[in-house]
């Protein structure tokens, strides 16, 4: 036994069991188990299980439970969490996903602005180590302007988010997509400061243009703006170890070209936001 174990790369004592089991049970005895024991000595009856969750439907926590039944805090959060209950949260009704498309470019455009860090050299993000990160350089601010029909989108990187600054972005946003044959009938935006101050909505109202808030608390309402910049993040800002601020906004142009025009967009059916304008024009 000590040669055949050694061979197999196991213990004596492993041997003597498989060996047991083989001669007490044949091949079906040399099968993989379940690590699982069979039986529980201890485990909560029935009985308590619908109390708990019984209790937990009516928004207990979960000391609360265990201090009305008498019951180890430990097993009603090991009852709530195998039935799906561990967080409170789990009571709310998940709500349902509107998805929606305006009919034509320029009826809704959606801002956003986000926030990126100036660069002073390769950051943690590209070379691994936490404990090198540059302090007090500053931060950048992308400000996106995203057509809801055909995902045509517009982006400048500038100093700030103040009400000033998002005007004349907005300015600039009604320029680019007019000289593509799209004119901007509403926009909608978070609460930000910069979309709440009176130059940008004085803006929108010198243009024509109604201005909308999303509610608060809800970014999914502005999803397509949100989604736009995860795609621009991943594929411009940390897309390649920048060396500069500089060097990462010269890259941006490029990028913003390629999405325009070249890189397919699953909610269009696969053709770029140029193409579906196009199409669109045609209609």
């Amino acid at each position: 036994m000590a040669q055949a174990a050694a061979h197999a790369s196991l213990s004596v004592r492993s041997g003597y069991k498989w060996l047991a089991r083989y001669r007490a049970e044949g091949a079906v005895g040399l099968e993989d188990r379940r690590s699982a024991p069979r039986r529980v000595k201890r485990r909560v009856s029935p009985y308590w299980v619908d109390r708990i969750l019984e209790a937990r439907r009516k928004r207990r926590t979960a000391p609360q439970i265990a201090r009305r039944f008498s019951l180890p805090q430990a097993t009603v959060s090991r009852v709530l969490s195998r039935n799906g209950l561990g967080k409170l949260r789990a009571l709310e009704p998940v709500a349902a996903v509107l998805r929606y498309e305006r009919e034509r470019p320029g009826e809704l455009v959606h801002f956003d602005v986000k926030k990126l860090a100036r660069i002073d050299g390769v950051g943690h993000r590209i070379h691994g180590d936490y404990t090198r990160r540059s302090r007090g350089i500053g931060w950048e601010f992308v400000h996106v302007a995203v057509d809801d029909k055909t995902r045509l989108a517009y982006v400048e990187v500038l100093q700030d988010e103040r009400g000033v600054t998002a005007r004349g972005f907005l300015e600039r946003v009604i320029r680019w997509f007019a000289r593509r044959g799209i004119t901007i009938e509403r926009v909608l935006s978070d609460n930000g400061s910069c979309y709440r101050s009176r130059h940008f909505l004085k803006a929108c109202a010198l243009a024509g243009i109604k201005a909308r808030k999303t509610r608060a608390y809800r970014p999914q309402t502005n999803g397509k703006a949100e989604r736009f910049i995860q795609t621009l993040i991943r594929g411009w800002a940390y897309a390649r170890a920048y060396a500069s601020s500089l060097r990462r906004r010269s890259a941006l142009p490029e990028w913003l070209r390629y999405y325009n025009s070249e890189r397919p967009h699953r909610a269009l059916g696969n053709l770029a936001p140029l193409t579906c304008l196009r199409r669109c024009s045609s209609c």
